[in-house]
């Protein structure tokens, strides 16, 4: 069955997902094949399975409108385990010999780095929806997808302590515990910086490893130092397992921020409850404002409960893929080629308009430095709410 199939890749046992609709035409030199990678295993499952049914969606959808250039498509995705090394071995594969026409982007920095560096030996267009250190995209041909500024590291922690400015009681000094996952360090280390600037203290700085599960000792320091707000350098599970350790020895800090936490195992913890985080669109008024865009996020929601995944809201994870997705069919229509180096020239000189806000890439490294489309959401009475910028911040809601 259809639903069981899709429990099977939430628990992480499918290497192979094929789209293609029933009944795919196999005229004008059969389907369009996309490949790309997901750690649909490992650390960072809790968020891949959100994109994987994001992605499942999209390019159902896409197939009934037609495809791209009359022809359906075929999206190939393989488990890459949360391994970068894995994830450049299945790129290889997945261009010499799958012999895809088109590649997609893996999920989180370290892969799509690793992604990064296959595409550029085999002159590939990669799209990529999670790259949080953009100095390091060297290649000519990748764009990303996810509304993020060439300088997140000072961006990114201005808008988060910004937001933290608004809370009933404006932080004065910072604890910082950060994972050394290479984005979310990079960009905890800008946050040392731009705290300093505003005036603010901090009182500690703790790394941990990737993959760590014992967050035990680091609870007893956070709860010595006593700060006022703690900056969770954190993607994945990882905030849920700091909280719990905190819960065991009675602390809860005053007020926190996780970077890229998985929203659903967050909801029901009332330790989690103000916690705040990046995001680039959440499930209100004004993103959902376009009939289209709230289709989208109704079916989400269908197919999320479906798959088990506990928070069934669109968030910044889905958000980010669908732009992808968003991405590759405007530039294949534009252009009406699947050419890589035809596809990349018209992106350097064109826009596209996705459900967040409207990329460019006409900027140093094909981003735009000093500007950005993230917002920062916080957890209230078990939903995800835009706080920050007011704009965007969902209707009658204010920072608690």
């Amino acid at each position: 069955m259809e639903i069981d199939r899709r429990r099977a890749l939430a628990a992480g046992g499918a290497l192979l997902s094929t789209l293609a609709m029933p009944g795919i035409a196999r005229a004008q030199g059969g389907p369009i094949r996309i490949g790309s990678t997901l750690p649909l295993t490992g650390p960072l499952a809790s968020l891949a399975i959100i994109h994987k049914v994001t992605a499942d969606i999209y390019v159902e959808n896409l197939n009934k409108r037609g495809g791209l250039l009359g022809r359906q498509v075929e999206w190939i995705v393989r488990d890459d385990q949360s391994k970068p090394e894995l994830t450049r071995t299945i790129y290889e594969q997945l261009i010499t010999a799958d012999k895809v026409d088109l590649i997609q982007s893996p999920y989180a920095t370290a892969s799509i780095l690793a992604a990064m560096g296959v595409a550029q030996r085999y002159n590939k267009l990669l799209l990529h929806t999670s790259f949080g250190i953009p100095k390091l995209a060297k290649y000519d041909m990748q764009f990303q997808t996810a509304g993020g500024p060439f300088d997140p590291e000072n961006v990114w922690p201005n808008h988060i302590f910004d937001a933290a400015a608004k809370l009933p009681k404006p932080p004065k000094t910072v604890a910082i515990v950060t994972s050394k996952f290479p984005s979310v360090h990079y960009i905890s280390g800008g946050a040392r910086d731009v705290l300093k600037k505003r005036g603010l203290q901090l009182v500690l700085d703790i790394e941990y490893e990737f993959g760590n599960r014992d967050f035990g000792p680091i609870a007893s320091r956070v709860k010595d130092a006593n700060p006022d707000f703690l900056w969770g350098g954190t993607n994945g599970i990882d905030p849920v397992l700091m909280l719990e350790a905190m819960k065991r020895i009675d602390y809860r800090p005053p007020s926190q921020v996780h970077l890229f936490p998985a929203p659903g195992p967050m909801l029901k913890m009332p330790e989690a409850q103000g916690s705040l985080a990046l995001t680039t669109f959440e499930s209100h008024p004004p993103f959902t404002d376009d009939p289209q865009i709230a289709q989208f996020v109704q079916t989400y929601a269908e197919r999320a409960k479906e798959a088990g995944i506990p928070y069934t809201s669109v968030d910044l994870q889905s958000a980010i893929m669908y732009a992808a997705w968003q991405v590759l069919e405007t530039v294949v229509n534009a252009t009406k080629s699947l050419d890589d180096k035809t596809l990349a020239a018209w992106l350097k000189k064109n826009q596209v308009k996705t459900l967040f806000g409207t990329l460019r890439w006409d900027g140093p490294q094909n981003y735009v430095e000093g500007s950005d489309l993230y917002k920062v959401k916080q957890l209230q009475q078990g939903r995800w709410v835009v706080i920050h910028p007011e704009q965007w911040a969902a209707p009658g809601v204010k920072p608690v």
